[in-house]
């Protein structure tokens, strides 16, 4: 099979294609030949199976789309009430597979003449497949050319290398002979014959027929494989753990504690053990460096720097400690050390975690403010088991919002169409390769911003919920007339305004007139101190006119009033410290407190500027790098690149009681209990499993509206956009978030002014609006998966799509 590397990069074809390969005929099944279920279940009667790319690098899928004959669409909607198949691609269109070597994709020539195209169905039973069988007329070689881009594919995903540098025996890796014979689709098929053209085929041809020929010897002799021997084959076979690596000389041991060991789990998505007995040793490396080596009796297991990657979270119900590693190729895996008794894990917390927190400080944990501050932060994550049926009736109660969510595919993207225009007119992606990169959701106004170089598209809230592209402000120019592209942006002044910042010109910043798509004036703020954050004066400041608005530079906070003649800054309210605070991100309330953050991690809360903080929360030792507040000032929400984290800003008790940080300071004793809102290890190593990238997390941001209480988080990281319930969280459920991917990164995101149900979204090359109910509960299956591109809308008059292949999402 795979001695046809060469015709790789026919095969592979133009890059700029979204296909790479296609069979265009076939019938796509369910097989469960183990399963009372039934034995087939016949999915698509027609339909064609594409390989096609997705916006992430290295990444591809096996897709199966539905073909429908002519009025069958149509007769189809009717029958459902007017909603489906003029609404896109669906899950009733279209299935799509990651190609992954977990799927074992293989193909067969059956005696009857059929080629067949089969995988694991990994959300079905132990032995279940799914099939494509092609139509009689496909050509073998046509399935071999589909099979030999497949494993190209699957060599690209596992090893993040173009299939190029793939030798013959990288490929054999993917060639799943070892699996027994793929089973009859449908017991009721009737045999068919081959083309009649393939006998008068080219020596091309008939080398792959070679090749078909002696994969069929091996096969019809894995048919006689008996039944039940089939389940106990295919089971999927356990993630292995990377080598070890070895310990450097340690200068003294913090933590030392004997354990078992699990490590995750893949193909099962469980923690599977490896070990009943290990020694998990933290020990101290030099210049702030600690090191975490697990030891067996029979093996070195695991060895890493001690690191924020990590994702450490501590369970004192089940007496575990989860986190993850990273191999040296950079692939994620997750681990559980299980303790025997509360004391040891409590032991190991201890030392692991001054590991941990004197790195990132570069200090000695004797000297952190407060331990148990920063202890809290990494506990009590509520395992997901599977087999708890109130759990899964909890789950259930979080589809509430799909009685109101009508398309799965409802994020319509955002392009402009004229009803006049002509129909192969289509907007076209930007040629300099710009991409977007910020965003700005309207509050006064129902219209979001997004930058792209030196542009600002303007689009349009719909009633409907949708985006409609309004306007493009080109050639964003100082009032000297020099382009530049805005590094940071706040709509001001009722959204009549934007303020803007332009790189390497930290001093100044630039007011936008949105209504004349100009820029109309240049602020200058202070000759010595820069800005390097700007925010609202208060919560809701945008709607209304207020004209003055927040500064930060690195030690200094102030007021910016551009109302002033010469420098901007209020010299009243200015607080400087002496020393660098590094100051990374500000946020207020609707009253106009002030909390700002650091990249040391700490956090300061303020009634009013130019005084001393209120109350200092203690750095956990990460970067801050977004901060959001509720607009009571209740919650405080902080942004770090792996974790977010949830404070309680209400005094519970003592003398302050009721009051809130920005008001009194917390007692010594009484720190607010930190939550710290991360993706399960787990999860983290599915994600990056997937993506090949690490966690990033974009500013998270609760809903927000004059008078709407605040019920939802959203951030996002690489191609996931993720939301947190706030009150299942708040319940105590660490895993009460859910997800949704795309084909690209997420560049930016957050949820349309006054609403908790719907979403804007900004991906490179396009924007889109997207219900929060689109978003999924975390499993395999919705990590794995990439949804379909939107189709084109069809303009008015017309009843046709334009086809995939057609359209290019390019909102301006």
């Amino acid at each position: 099979m795979f001695a046809l590397k060469s015709l790789s990069k026919y095969l592979f074809g133009d890059s700029s294609k979204e296909n790479i390969v296609e069979l265009p005929q076939g019938q796509l099944y369910i097989v469960r030949p183990l399963s009372p279920k039934g034995y087939s279940e016949l999915i698509f009667k027609d339909a064609a199976a594409f390989i096609r790319r997705t916006g992430q690098e290295f990444q591809y899928q096996l897709v199966i789309q539905r073909a429908y004959e002519e009025g069958e669409a149509e007769l189809l909607e009717e029958e459902e009430g007017g909603e489906g198949a003029g609404e896109g691609v669906t899950d009733r269109d279209e299935k799509t597979f990651v190609l992954d070597e977990e799927l074992h994709f293989r193909t067969d020539l059956k005696d009857t003449g059929e080629s067949v195209l089969a995988w694991r169905d990994l959300s079905g039973d132990p032995g279940d497949l799914v099939e494509f069988v092609c139509d009689p007329s496909t050509r073998p070689e046509a399935v071999t050319s589909f099979e030999i881009v497949a494993a190209q594919c699957q060599f690209e995903r596992k090893y993040h290398r173009s299939h190029q540098e793939a030798t013959e025996s990288d490929l054999q890796e993917f060639n799943f002979e070892e699996e027994p014979a793929i089973p009859q689709a449908s017991p009721l098929s009737s045999p068919t014959h081959r083309s009649p053209s393939f006998a008068n085929s080219s020596p091309l041809t008939q080398s792959l027929n070679n090749i078909r020929d002696d994969r069929e010897m091996v096969r019809d002799s894995s048919k006689k494989l008996a039944a039940p021997t089939l389940q106990k084959q295919i089971e999927n076979t356990p993630t292995k753990a990377p080598l070890s690596r070895k310990a450097p000389e340690s200068r003294s041991v913090l933590a030392n504690q004997r354990a078992e060991l699990h490590l995750f789990d893949f193909n099962t998505t469980t923690f599977l053990r490896q070990d009943d007995a290990v020694q998990a040793v933290v020990s101290e490396i030099g210049n702030w460096k600690y090191w975490l080596q697990i030891t067996g009796s029979k093996q070195q297991w695991l060895g890493q720097e001690v690191g924020s990657d990590m994702n450490p979270v501590f369970n004192f119900e089940e007496q575990c400690l989860i986190f993850n590693h990273y191999s040296d190729e950079g692939a994620a895996y997750s681990w559980l050390l299980r303790f025997k008794e509360r004391e040891e894990l409590e032991e190991f917390q201890q030392g692991f975690m001054q590991a941990m927190w004197e790195h990132a400080n570069e200090m000695k944990w004797q000297k952190a403010v407060d331990q148990d501050y920063v202890l809290d932060a990494f506990n009590d994550l509520v395992l997901e088991d599977n087999a708890d049926d109130r759990r899964e009736a909890e789950a259930a109660e979080e589809d509430e919002e799909v009685e109101d969510y009508e398309d799965a595919n409802d994020g319509q993207s955002a392009e402009e169409y004229d009803e006049d225009e002509d129909e192969d007119e289509v907007k076209i992606l930007d040629k300099d390769g710009k991409v977007n990169s910020q965003l700005a959701v309207g509050a006064k106004v129902d219209r979001s911003f997004v930058v792209r170089g030196d542009k600002i598209g303007v689009f349009k809230h719909t009633p409907d919920n949708q985006l409609e592209f309004s306007t493009s402000i080109n050639n964003v120019a100082t009032p000297g007339g020099k382009n530049f592209a805005p590094k940071k942006m706040m709509l001001h002044a009722g959204d009549r305004d934007m303020v803007l910042q332009r790189d390497n010109d930290p001093n100044s910043l630039y007011r936008l007139d949105l209504e004349t798509g100009k820029v109309v004036d240049e602020w200058k703020v202070h000759e010595d101190i820069p800005v390097n954050v700007y925010a609202p004066q208060s919560k809701f400041a945008q709607t209304t006119g207020e004209q003055t608005f927040l500064g930060l530079s690195n030690n200094a906070l102030y007021r910016i009033d551009p109302r002033l003649s010469g420098n901007k800054l209020v010299d009243s309210e200015l607080k400087q410290y002496a020393s660098k605070n590094d100051f990374s991100a500000a946020a207020t309330t609707e009253q106009g407190y002030i909390a700002v953050a650091s990249n040391k991690g700490d956090i300061r809360m303020f009634d009013r500027l130019g005084i001393n903080a209120k109350t200092a929360l203690p750095a956990l030792g990460d970067p801050i790098v977004g901060l959001d507040v509720s607009a009571d000032g209740r919650w405080l929400l902080a942004t770090t690149r792996t974790y977010l984290l949830l404070i309680d800003n209400l005094q519970k008790d003592g003398k302050n009681e009721g009051k809130l940080g920005f008001e009194k300071a917390f007692p010594k004793d009484s720190k607010p209990q930190p939550r710290r809102l991360a993706l399960t290890p787990a999860h983290v190593a599915q994600f990056q499993h997937e993506t090949g990238a690490p966690l990033s997390f974009t500013t998270a941001h609760f809903n927000t509206g004059e008078s709407k209480d605040e019920t939802t988080i959203i951030t996002s990281t690489g191609p996931f956009v993720v939301i947190w319930n706030l009150e299942k969280t708040l319940q105590g459920r660490k895993d009460a978030y859910r997800i949704r991917r795309y084909g690209e990164e997420v560049k930016a995101d957050n949820f349309r002014f006054g609403s908790d149900k719907n979403i804007v979204v900004a991906l490179p090359h396009d924007l889109e609006m997207v219900k929060r109910a689109a978003l999924q509960r975390v499993t395999r299956e919705s990590i794995s998966a990439v949804p379909a591109a939107p189709r084109t809308p069809a303009r008015k008059g017309r009843g046709s799509y334009l086809s995939r292949n057609e359209v290019v999402n390019s909102p301006y």
